[in-house]
């Protein structure tokens, strides 16, 4: 009896492999072991009994049918004693704004359902902001407010512990472990330096030219320095003011109202050059803006002397690690730099990207974490 099992078992898994069905030698010990405690009389549990260990996958149900009805003789389904296969009927219902199923004229549905929702997330991740309506700006603030913008990693000059036999040896940390093996210095602990997040410094244009983006752009401001701490965040218009105290409130809104409260030329005038100034002479060259991440969220639209705009940029790209200018204006068709801001200002900086979507600001995120 022993073996005709072994040899109903190797013939399955010999042939099984010939017809492409992965079947090691492990599952044909399995399948024999199998067939020992269930026996070859009964059809069902020899079935099941090479179902459950020499198939994997799916798609190679039809070939062991086929096998095992070859060898146990049958209908090539090979599993008869098993239970009818049960089909049960959903009805799916579309919910939708318009009509949610509950008035007086909705036809009564028996049996159990399945209620589907659409949603409008992807055609709003593309939409322009200022083409967005009350309702949809709502949704994308919600959206935004799952946004992480962690800024690039770099190396520290404080040092940790390291797991690698390089770098300086933490003289303590080695002689505290050699008291485990009686003094005797057996591994040493070696240190080397960590990495910390960069600092990213926004600077958001809030004139007239910009109204329709002003307010998003400041709420992905919010985003990030309500998720992280190394965020600075500076608006520019006629004059140039910081509003990181009145952006880390964990309610948006009131973030907003702070902000709006704290920003005296909102909506006003553009003159990049004389805010940019006022940054680089009050805070960014002094240190804030040194080795960090300084991003520019303006339409390059202003009023000033273009050299002046021109000079401030430059200074600013010299020391930072990286300038990214973000230009709501960049997705039209046809559009070029010809403003006179953003032709003086396009020579120092990294990157050009847009501004003018939740999509966009997605990728912002994504840019800013590179």
């Amino acid at each position: 009896m022993a073996a005709d099992i072994e040899a109903v078992a190797v013939t399955m898994a010999r042939t099984l492999r010939r017809l492409g069905v992965a079947a090691p030698p492990d599952t044909t010990v399995a399948y024999a072991a199998a067939l020992a405690e269930v026996g070859v009389d009964q059809r069902g549990p020899a079935y099941w009994a090479g179902r459950a260990t020499l198939v994997h996958r799916p798609e190679d149900v039809p070939t062991y049918d086929r096998v095992f009805a070859a060898i146990f003789g049958g209908p090539s389904a090979g599993h008869g004693d098993a239970d009818p296969e049960v089909v049960e009927q959903l009805t799916v219902l579309l919910d939708t704004d318009e009509d949610d199923g509950s008035g007086d004229d909705a036809t009564p549905v028996e049996g159990p359902t399945v209620r589907v929702r659409w949603s409008d997330r992807e055609v709003l991740q593309a939409k322009d902001f200022a083409a967005c309506t009350a309702a949809e700006l709502d949704e994308a603030h919600r959206l935004m407010a799952d946004l992480r913008v962690v800024g690039a990693r770099r190396r520290s000059r404080r040092l940790r512990a390291s797991r690698r036999s390089r770098g300086a040896i933490d003289l303590r940390a080695t002689s505290r472990r050699a008291l485990r093996t009686g003094g005797e210095p057996l591994r040493t602990v070696h240190r080397e330096p960590g990495h910390r997040l960069r600092r990213l410094v926004l600077l958001c244009d809030v004139s007239g030219s910009m109204e329709a983006y002003a307010r998003e752009l400041v709420r992905f401001a919010h985003t990030a320095v309500a998720g992280r701490t190394q965020v600075e965040v500076f608006t520019i218009g006629t004059r140039c003011t910081r509003i990181t105290r009145q952006l880390r409130s964990r309610d948006p809104d009131a973030a907003m109202r702070a902000a709006a409260s704290a920003v005296d030329d909102w909506s006003g005038g553009t003159r990049l050059g004389a805010g940019l100034r006022a940054f680089n002479d009050m805070w960014g060259v002094k240190g804030m803006a040194r080795g960090a991440t300084v991003v520019i969220l303006s339409d390059g639209w202003d009023r000033g002397d273009p050299d002046e705009l021109a000079a401030q940029v430059r200074r600013l790209h010299l020391v930072a690690h990286k300038l990214i200018w973000v230009n709501p204006l960049k997705v039209t068709p046809g559009f070029e730099p010809v403003a006179r801001g953003m032709a003086a200002a396009l020579p120092h900086v990294d990157e050009l990207v847009e501004g003018h979507s939740l999509g966009s600001l997605e990728s912002l995120a994504e840019l800013i974490r590179r």
